[in-house]
């Protein structure tokens, strides 16, 4: 249904001629930016990764470095993510989110509740190799509450990973989540952490459908008038992408777009991670939500010049 990436493996990839071409566009006086956007965004993660390799062991440099010492701001922002394996970069996101004052919490969210077990128990294991510390740990540390709670039960691997539906199991469940929220006065926060956190994505939307037949209200509505602030955010972006994981991509995007302002940060992170995996769906989304395309908003929004270059490049 969905999983349609904008971006996929050059056919005829030639590393040698790629890197090659990479030094030479950053040899001298000037860069050719042109000719970074154009080789990196072509070529599939695994490649970039080939040309880096290549770099270090035929040219003795390394790509990283050579690209961040020739390009500067958002520009270089989205290069380097293109040339670093897909869960290091998610999970220097996540540092950068949680270092320093304050937290970027739904940075957090994002990252951590959008993901499923195998994608999770990777981030958990690449967080420690790179930053020498459990990922819970940190998080735990930076978070409080109903969200640190949640957070924490994803992150130590709790949901079932059978995707199986047990849909008289659904009913009941549908039938507690209820009686935690809308049936009673006051809510018990720890039920909807425990069910959404447990529960494996199909049987999460026999729930919701089930939800619906109980209360007569959506489990969007229900958790919107329950709930409020991050642990709220954080159970609907559970629940968006249980329906439908583009849409809840194309609203990142947005968000990161409207108003004054750009939140650069979240704009190249979901557009880079998601480029090979289901961009073009996120596309589509966008415009049916917006009804505008994403190119269109990237365009006459606040990006310019070189990057606004590579990430319509990316998003083709």
């Amino acid at each position: 249904m969905w999983g349609h990436p904008t971006v996929e493996p050059a056919r005829n990839f030639n590393v040698t001629e790629d890197a090659e071409n990479l030094r030479a566009a950053m040899k001298g006086l000037g860069t050719d930016e042109d000719k970074i956007i154009e080789i990196l965004t072509n070529r599939s993660n695994s490649q970039r990764l080939q040309i880096a390799k290549y770099f270090d062991e035929n040219l003795e440099r390394n790509l990283i470095e050579d690209l961040k010492s020739e390009l500067g701001g958002n520009f270089e922002d989205v290069i380097v993510a293109l040339c670093l394996p897909p869960d290091e970069y998610l999970c220097k996101q996540l540092h950068k989110a949680m270092e320093g004052m304050g937290t970027e919490d739904a940075t957090l969210i994002e990252i951590i509740c959008s993901r499923n077990n195998d994608e999770i128990t990777q981030l958990v294991e690449t967080y420690e190799r790179l930053f020498d510390r459990p990922l819970v740990e940190q998080m735990c540390s930076e978070t409080s509450g109903d969200l640190r709670r949640l957070l924490t039960l994803i992150l130590t691997g709790v949901r079932d990973s059978s995707n199986e539906v047990d849909p008289e199991k659904a009913r009941q469940q549908a039938d507690e989540l209820y009686g935690s929220g809308e049936g009673k006065f006051g809510s018990d926060e720890s039920t909807f952490s425990r069910i959404l956190a447990h529960e494996n994505f199909n049987q999460l939307r026999r729930i919701f459908e089930e939800y619906k037949e109980v209360s007569g209200n959506t489990i969007e509505q229900a958790l919107r008038h329950e709930l409020s602030g991050e642990f709220l955010d954080a159970l609907l972006a559970i629940v968006e992408c249980v329906q439908s994981p583009p849409a809840y991509f194309a609203k990142r995007l947005y968000e990161s777009m409207k108003g004054i302002g750009t939140d650069d940060n979240t704009l190249v992170r979901v557009i880079v991670s998601r480029s090979e995996i289901d961009l073009e769906d996120i596309k589509r989304e966008f415009e049916r939500i917006y009804d505008k395309t994403l190119s269109s908003f990237i365009s006459q929004g606040e990006t310019s010049g070189d990057y606004k270059h590579a990430l319509l490049s990316l998003i083709k």
